[in-house]
């Protein structure tokens, strides 16, 4: 099996149609289709069922999507492998993250990581509904994946990242008190995302340690319209210190937990040797210091 065809046979699973494949790839159709052919016959099935519009795979076809994603993620890591050794120093890091944690503690690690590694492109996935971001990276479609900590890793290799502490976010004018007791805050109603999403899982424990289940007033899948609506007295929510400090400068009343809940996320990947660039990613990220407590006013 050639690098060009598992590359076709790719760009048509994603695309749904040898068109937009053809298109993606800037090759013409008929070189595409005459690719394949020949795939499906050295195979000795069919890969795709040709429909009036697009394609769709067959079992055959899902057999080889997960095997055929490892192959091209195993080509470009020896090819940045050879690169690094050569002196080129480049390459691509692929991570798929929950919202939240993409914010934090992602954005800061890639910070510090692109300080040390200018040349390397990232990018940052979210994990498709329905699917996890274990799944992702055991398809291959990413080599990395950051997740919370009481997610089961499933046999993958993994790193805990530093914790982050979990304040309470309120409406504005709310009484003026230091902190805020995990039973007290369990009687309130909630502004949360979906369930299988990093806020609402930090929710859901933090209420549950106090006997109750969450209550949540509003749902939504837009994480950026969480606070805006406690700002409008929605409910309550849950944040990780650097969103919470953005909402106490929109002016949401952000309380620390009594007791304090530090969560911890972890950093996943398939077994096996990394690309220098993810190889580098994991060494800094583990041994990354745990960040300095701070006080959110």
């Amino acid at each position: 099996m050639e690098r060009r065809e598992v590359e076709y046979f790719l760009a048509i699973a994603e695309h749904g149609s040898f068109t937009g494949a053809a298109k993606s790839l800037r090759v013409a159709q008929p070189s595409l289709s005459t690719a394949i052919g020949q795939l499906e016959n050295r195979l000795g099935g069919k890969l795709f069922h040709r429909l009036p519009h697009g394609v769709r795979l067959t079992a055959a076809g899902e057999a080889l999507l997960e095997p055929a994603r490892q192959v091209m993620r195993d080509l470009s890591t020896a090819q940045d492998s050879v690169r690094q050794v050569l002196g080129l120093a480049s390459g691509r890091l692929d991570i798929v993250a929950q919202t939240t944690l993409a914010v934090d503690p992602l954005a800061r690690l890639i910070g510090e990581f692109l300080r040390h590694y200018p040349q390397v492109d990232v990018r940052v996935f979210d994990q498709e509904l329905g699917k996890t971001a274990t799944g992702s990276v055991r398809a291959g479609q990413c080599e990395l994946g950051v997740v919370d900590a009481s997610t089961d890793p499933e046999g993958m290799a993994e790193a805990v990242l530093p914790g982050r502490q979990i304040y309470a976010v309120l409406p504005p004018g709310e009484p003026g008190q230091k902190r805020i007791g995990l039973s007290e805050l369990a009687a309130r109603d909630f502004v949360a995302t979906p369930e299988g999403t990093a806020t609402r899982a930090v929710i859901e424990d933090v209420v549950a340690a106090s006997g109750l289940r969450a209550k949540v007033s509003v749902e939504t899948a837009h994480l950026a319209m969480v606070v805006p609506l406690v700002l409008a007295g929605a409910g309550v929510t849950l944040l990780p210190e650097s969103m919470a400090v953005g909402a106490a400068k929109e002016g949401a009343t952000v309380l620390p937990l009594r007791p304090k809940v530090v969560r911890s996320s972890r950093l996943l990947w398939r077994p096996g040797p990394l690309s220098p660039a993810a190889s580098r990613f994991v060494d800094l990220a583990t041994s990354s210091a745990r960040p300095r407590e701070k006080r959110v006013r």
